[in-house]
């Protein structure tokens, strides 16, 4: 298990204000359903390939019982059966890839929404300010840590704070409306894949995009592909096929061999650097908290 690689996909952005790395250790702040916690998990080498984990705060007890989950525990990378040469390399030389399962919904969604239509940099400073601003400082050594806001906090966040962050009206709506569903959205954290997109997009403003970068996270699932990305399609069908503007529809075709595990072919084939030289300019970075 590598843990970096495993967990990895739960950093949103370089200064996120949840997750911290430190030589040999990485640290976590999540707000789990029995309080806020801080999680410090650390890999030691050698034959042995140990882990160790401490916790703090309300919600300690509750993040280390899902402590193996959320290394992987409940992954299954033997099920993947490479059928391409690239990703069979990348199978081999990445052993310790494993999808991570939080069993938590909200913690991943919210985040993701604000990662619709705009750059990863919009996203990211969004995200920095609205748990800096609403959110509190993590239990336990002071890492500079904070624990995202609760579901009653997200829905009273003021609509000129949304604004000031840089969310337009579209993403901020859907996160409320989310919000309030809190309670029906965290228990598709414990349904099969078809059910909890279901439970998810039941909610107007999140689709498939939306609900399968959340499923990845909250319920480890390795079939969850992502469609409607701007890049992804492109990036699959030049890795396999040598076709960059292929569209979702063929590059589900692409991955259809994969069936059951086409989020981790996705994934390896992101990990490979396999993408097409670009050949347009870079989506544009905006800011509309300064209008």
């Amino acid at each position: 298990m590598d843990l970096g690689l495993t967990l990895g996909p739960l950093r949103r952005g370089p200064a996120d204000p949840t997750f911290r790395t430190t030589p040999g250790a990485l640290w976590r702040a999540s707000r789990t359903p029995a309080g806020p916690a801080t999680l410090r998990v650390a890999q030691q080498g050698g034959a042995a390939n140990e882990v160790t984990a401490d916790a703090w705060g309300p919600g300690a007890d509750w993040i280390l019982d899902r402590l193996p989950e959320l290394l992987g525990a409940a992954d299954d990378p033997s099920a993947f059966v490479p059928r391409h040469r690239l990703l069979h390399t990348g199978h081999r030389r990445r052993p310790g890839l494993r999808l991570t399962r939080t069993g938590l919904v909200l913690e991943s969604l919210i985040p993701t929404v604000l990662e619709q239509k705009v750059t990863a940099d919009e996203a990211y400073r969004a995200w920095r300010r609205l748990v800096r601003q609403y959110g509190e400082p993590a239990p336990g050594p002071d890492q500079g840590l904070h624990v995202m806001p609760d579901a009653r906090t997200w829905a009273m966040v003021p609509s000129w704070d949304w604004h000031k962050a840089g969310v337009d009206a579209k993403r901020s709506a859907a996160i409320v409306r989310a919000a309030r569903a809190a309670a029906r959205l965290e228990e598709a954290a414990a349904m099969d894949l078809p059910a909890a997109a279901a439970r998810l997009e039941a909610i107007p403003g999140i689709g498939p995009w939306t609900s399968a970068e959340t499923l990845q996270r909250s319920n480890g699932a390795p079939d969850a592909v992502t469609t409607g990305d701007l890049h992804l399609p492109g990036i699959i069908g030049y890795a396999l096929a040598g076709n960059r503007d292929a569209d979702d529809a063929a590059m589900l075709e692409l991955l259809a061999p994969y069936a059951g595990q086409r989020h981790r072919a996705a994934r390896l084939i992101l990990l490979s650097g396999a993408a097409p030289p670009r050949r347009t300019p870079r989506m544009p970075r905006g800011d509309i908290g300064r209008l």
